[in-house]
């Protein structure tokens, strides 16, 4: 049986060129810019990866990315509603 390690690449969800020591690249983003910051950048990202899909060669893989910056834009405006 194949174990998956958690930590293993991942492009869209743990790109290897993001994860040098122990803090991650948008969590340090993330912590730089607070949540309005944040959210703009997601925003930007979202819109981004489903502006290129079709034209840089990996249209899945960009699209997961969008996916990806949406679902972090949708947590941290869904966090701020449980406040």
């Amino acid at each position: 049986m194949h174990h998956h390690d958690p930590q293993q690449h991942d492009p869209v969800k743990r790109p290897q060129h993001y994860n040098n020591g122990s803090v991650e690249c948008i969590d340090a983003i993330r912590a730089a810019l607070g949540d309005e910051g944040f959210q703009a950048y997601c925003q930007g990202n979202v819109i981004k990866y489903l502006w290129r899909h079709k034209y840089k060669g990996k249209p899945v893989e960009d699209l997961r990315k969008c996916s990806w910056y949406l679902q972090r834009l949708i947590e941290t405006i869904e966090k701020e509603e449980d406040i």
